[in-house]
């Protein structure tokens, strides 16, 4: 009788299992008309330095949406924002890197797979005349996309420089919660003009706040300003504002750091309702008060854009 160590197939069965982990997953179908777990280095490599060339040359700002925690309504912000930019500039485009959790195809009511070009580059959906790519496009609802960092990054760049992007005035990036693979990739392939944090008013969305803006500052990417999500309740029966989660802490955290307030949006079922139908709450009701606060912020955020513009062009 054998106690210790293992008999030859118990042993030949660890080494499939072993095999299996180095096997990527296939669950890209079409990203450069390929998966991209064949361009993507095993876990034991680094992850690739950037390439010098530019992914997206034609696209003027780069605007990532980040929280330091989910729950907060960051996908919610980023697809209002960005259809509240479209009616300012001409050109806009949307990309979901969150590629654990994409919602961008349910909010914007679109869940087509791209189409590619005849050297396999992805072409972009459109929907409420935003430029649109995501991950969720490109697998089912119920797949879960359990992957390393280096897939992450692989992902990213992909969704980058293989996708015909073409001119945007601004490209606005959905990002993950928290500040992990993603925000990582994200700084190391492309320059970003800025980044947006979104925040509740409660204190423990203000403590992770702060864990996301001194990610950008290690990160070296600009902050453009917080937005402070469910900031307020509109009474439907005298238009007071209710203050449900609290009142004050984003405004001042943006005095006690330095960083702009862009705008403070109201929590209404109908902003929900609308995102789960695929037809946000901006084009839904261009007019109601949740819209304009929306609008309000886009125009805050572009204001801070020009500024910060200005002063790199008044150092050169």
């Amino acid at each position: 009788m054998k106690f210790f160590g293992k008999k030859k197939d118990e042993e030949q069965l660890d080494q499939d299992k072993e095999k299996s982990k180095t096997i990527a997953h296939p669950e890209l179908k079409v990203i450069s008309g390929s998966s991209v777990s064949k361009s993507t280095p095993t876990p034991k490599q680094p992850i690739p330095e950037p390439a010098d060339e530019e992914l997206i040359p034609q696209v003027d700002n780069v605007i990532i949406v980040a929280s330091g925690k989910g729950g907060v309504g960051k996908s919610t912000i980023a697809v209002n924002i960005a259809i509240a930019l479209s009616e300012m500039c001409d050109k806009v485009g949307l990309l979901d890197s969150d590629v654990y959790g994409p919602s961008i195809p349910t909010m914007m009511g679109i869940k087509e797979q791209p189409k590619t070009t005849e050297n396999k580059k992805l072409i972009p959906l459109q929907s409420h005349n935003i430029s649109l790519m995501s991950i969720g496009f490109m697998v089912s609802e119920d797949q879960a996309l359990i992957w390393r960092g280096p897939m992450i990054h692989s992902a990213i760049r992909q969704m980058l420089g293989d996708v015909i992007w073409g001119e945007l005035d601004y490209l606005v990036i959905d990002m993950p919660p928290g500040t992990g693979d993603a925000q990582l990739s994200l700084s190391q392939t492309l320059p970003l003009t800025g980044a947006v944090i979104v925040t509740t008013p409660q204190d423990v969305a203000l403590v992770d706040v702060r864990r996301s803006i001194g990610m950008c500052n290690r990160m070296n990417v600009p902050i453009l300003g917080i937005i402070e999500n469910m900031s307020y309740f509109i009474s439907p029966e005298n238009q007071q504002r209710i203050a449900i989660f609290g009142s004050g802490g984003g405004k001042k955290m943006s005095e006690d750091l330095g960083i702009p307030l862009l705008g403070q949006i109201p929590i209404d079922p109908q902003i929900c309702e609308c995102g789960d139908l695929g037809v946000p709450i901006t084009v839904a009701y261009p007019e109601s008060p949740q819209s304009e606060a929306f609008r309000r912020a886009a125009q805050q955020l572009v204001g801070q854009v020009e500024e910060f513009e200005q002063d790199e062009l008044t150092i050169t």
